[in-house]
C-alpha cells in the first residue's frame, strides 16, 4: 500500500480534497486526519472489517475500545442510549473540544469499536479539516492517534507517515496540531463522573460547569477508556523525570551517567542549564503550559531520531493543563523505566 498525503488548509479545508478524503473512508479504506488534540487514523464506526485494518495498522490490542468522532449532536442517536442530563450539558458547553464522554452504547455499535464492553467512548472534535470529514462520511468515525501502538502521539502529518507509512491508504496534512496531547476521557454513566484519563479539557473547567467530578488514581486503569491499558507516549530513549526547580536531582542523574557514552537530551524550564557536553543536549521548554503540551511529543520523537539514549525531563505544576502533561510523561518514564 503507498499512502497518499493530501494537503489541505487547516481553516478552510478544500472540499474536493475531503471528498477524496472521505471516499476512502466510505470505502472502507482508513484515513490519518488533524483533529485539535493529536491526528488521528479514521475509519468508518460502524464498518467491522474497516476498524480492523486500523488495529492491524497500529499493532493496537483488540480490547483496546475506541473513540467515535462525530461531527452533529445529532449522530448520537446511532451511538449512545440514555444519555444523562449531566452528559448533555457537557456537550452542549465543551463540543467541538478535547472532552471524551463515555456513554451507554446502542446495539448498533461494533464490539470491536468498544472492546466487547456496553459503553462507548465518543466526542466532537474541534478542527475544520475533521469536522468536514466526518460530515462528508455522513456518520461516526472511530479516530485513535495515527501512531504505531505505544510510540508517542502524532501531532504533524510526518509523524503519522514515520509510523504508518505504507500501512494507512492517506494522511490530510494540514499542518501542526494545537493542543498536543489527547482529549480528556470522562465517564459520565457514573455519579459523580469519572475522569478516565486526563487530557486537552482540565477537570477544573468541567467542574466548573458540572460540579464535582473524580479522577481515577494513577494506580488504577478502567478497560472503558482508551490510553490506559498498554504501554503508551513512550520514544525508545529511556525518560527520566525530575521535580520542578529540582536543580541536585538534575546534577546528581547527570553525575550518576559519567563515565559512560549515552546520549542525554534535558528538557527543562526553569532549572538552569547544567555544564554542557558533547554528549548532553539542553531543551528549553516553553514556560506557558500550553505550548509545552503542544510540543512535547515533538520533543520525544526528535530525540529518538537524533539517537538520543536518555531524556530527562522537568517535571511541571499539576493544576490545569499540566495534569495532562505530567499524565503522559510518567506513562513514558514507566514504559521505558526497564
Amino acid at each position: 500500500m503507498k499512502t497518499t498525503r493530501l494537503l489541505v488548509s487547516a481553516d478552510r479545508p478544500e472540499p474536493g480534497t475531503i471528498s477524496r478524503a472521505a471516499a476512502i473512508l466510505k470505502e472502507g479504506g482508513i484515513v490519518a486526519f488533524p483533529t485539535e488534540t493529536v491526528y488521528g487514523l479514521g475509519a468508518d464506526a460502524f464498518n467491522t472489517s474497516a476498524i480492523q485494518k486500523v488495529f492491524e495498522a497500529k499493532g493496537r490490542p483488540s480490547d483496546n475500545p475506541l473513540i467515535v468522532h462525530i461531527a452533529e449532536l445529532s449522530y448520537l442517536d446511532s451511538l449512545a442510549v440514555s444519555i444523562p442530563v449531566i452528559g448533555r450539558t457537557l456537550a452542549n458547553e465543551f463540543w467541538p473540544g478535547p472532552l471524551t464522554l463515555v456513554l451507554q452504547k446502542t446495539s448498533e455499535v461494533p464490539g470491536t469499536v468498544t472492546a466487547g464492553f456496553d459503553t462507548v467512548a465518543v466526542r466532537m472534535p474541534h478542527h475544520p479539516v475533521a469536522l468536514s470529514l466526518i460530515r462528508q462520511v455522513g456518520r461516526g468515525v472511530v479516530a485513535p492517534s495515527a501512531n504505531t501502538s505505544g510510540r508517542p502521539s502524532p501531532t504533524t502529518a510526518q509523524h503519522v507517515l514515520d509510523d504508518l507509512d505504507g500501512r494507512i491508504d492517506a494522511v490530510l496534512d494540514a499542518g501542526p496540531t494545537l493542543i498536543g496531547v489527547e482529549s480528556t476521557v470522562l465517564d459520565v454513566t457514573s455519579v459523580p463522573p469519572i475522569i478516565l484519563r486526563k487530557g486537552g479539557l482540565p477537570k477544573e473547567d468541567i467542574e466548573r460547569v458540572v460540579g464535582t467530578v473524580h479522577t481515577k488514581p494513577d494506580t488504577e486503569v478502567s478497560p472503558r477508556s482508551p490510553g490506559n491499558r498498554y504501554r503508551h507516549y513512550a520514544p525508545r530513549a529511556r525518560v527520566i523525570l525530575v521535580a520542578q526547580g529540582d536543580s541536585a536531582a538534575l546534577a546528581k542523574v547527570l553525575h550518576e551517567s559519567e563515565g559512560s557514552m549515552k546520549k542525554i537530551t534535558c528538557v527543562l524550564h526553569s532549572i538552569p542549564d547544567p555544564a554542557r557536553s558533547e554528549r548532553v543536549v539542553v531543551r528549553r521548554a516553553p514556560e506557558a503550559i500550553e505550548d509545552f503540551s503542544r510540543v512535547l511529543f515533538e520533543y520525544l520523537r526528535e530525540c529518538d531520531k537524533t539517537g538520543m539514549e536518555f531524556i530527562i525531563v522537568e517535571s511541571v505544576r499539576e493544576e490545569g493543563l499540566g495534569a495532562a502533561v505530567m499524565d503522559r510523561l510518567r506513562r513514558a518514564s514507566a514504559a521505558t523505566s526497564k
